[in-house]
């Protein structure tokens, strides 16, 4: 739902379309896009030279703004209020929900299984946090920056795309819907496929698995259209619930690797990666926990 949300939000910026009439557009496109192999294989090779230039567009905001970088950084360390709200729904959104299963099940659609490509399966997880995290702070440097000039975000539909129209003009806000919509598009297949593979097994026919990842991605549409909400707060909700349940994932994957070797062709997983890993599993634990303990009164 909050995929097609997104979606919704990067036509609002490409074309200045209603969100809620861009994300019913993308949901056909993304049907269209699942059953058509090569147009998803095009879109994939699309999405990678998009997200290269959205990492230089969000750079190029960060630097145009002049925000406040000490201070950022002082702020990181030593905050002088800490919101869990905040916190859990920037982990969440990160690498809680689908995410954390998804990148896996590339990988093993791609034929990549065994023991055998542990290394690369590593490579490619850490390439893919330290890309995020990149992108995570520029993207916090450049709304920071533009909320520093004095500009206000608080009524804008489209926060993000209005602080880029802030620094880069007009052509920053469709660049910036164009990526988003790009990204969006592709977590809305990757979230039905993934999510659908909870349902099914080897056994189940491929007819079967594709007309479930369809009516699946029709069903997160009419729940998007029908719940009337700004898509701003589905992304938020989704990114707190997400970091919420985020703890369940990790037990599932920490249980597997502790206790459950016959599914893994016989590879151990290294004691201090198995030690970093429930070191992390305990972090997401305290961290649902004051988020919980913080918001009780308004949950």
């Amino acid at each position: 739902m909050t995929n097609v949300a997104g979606a919704g939000l990067g036509l609002n910026a490409l074309f200045g379309l209603d969100a809620a009439v861009g994300g019913a557009i993308s949901a056909v496109l993304a049907i269209a896009i699942f059953t058509i192999r090569r147009a998803g294989a095009a879109l994939d090779r699309i999405v990678v030279v998009l997200g290269v230039l959205m990492i230089g567009l969000t750079a190029y905001v960060a630097v145009v703004s002049d925000p406040p970088v000490g201070d950022a950084l002082r702020q990181t360390v030593l905050p002088d209020e800490v919101s869990w709200l905040v916190v859990t729904t920037l982990i969440g959104g990160t690498v809680g929900g689908y995410i954390t299963y998804a990148g896996a099940h590339r990988m093993l659609d791609s034929g990549l299984s065994g023991p055998e490509h542990a290394g690369r399966v590593a490579r490619s997880s850490v390439q893919g946090i330290v890309v995020t995290a990149v992108m995570r702070v520029l993207l916090f440097l450049a709304i920071l920056g533009v909320v520093s000039g004095g500009v206000d975000l608080a009524g804008a539909e489209n926060p993000t795309a209005a602080a880029f129209g802030a620094a880069a003009g007009e052509i920053g806000v469709r660049l910036f819907g164009l990526i988003l919509w790009a990204a969006a598009i592709t977590s809305v297949i990757g979230a039905a496929y993934t999510s659908v593979s909870f349902l099914t097994t080897k056994s189940t026919p491929q007819r079967t698995t594709n007309l479930l990842t369809i009516g699946f991605i029709v069903l997160s549409t009419a729940v998007f259209l029908l719940a009337g909400a700004a898509p701003v707060t589905l992304l938020i909700f989704a990114g707190a619930f997400n970091g919420l349940i985020l703890p369940i994932g990790f037990t599932v994957l920490l249980w597997v690797a502790w206790r459950r070797r016959d599914l893994l062709g016989g590879y151990r997983y290294p004691r201090w990666l198995l030690g970093i890993g429930v070191a992390g599993w305990l972090v997401t634990l305290f961290i649902g926990y004051q988020f919980v303990a913080q918001n009780l009164g308004q949950l």
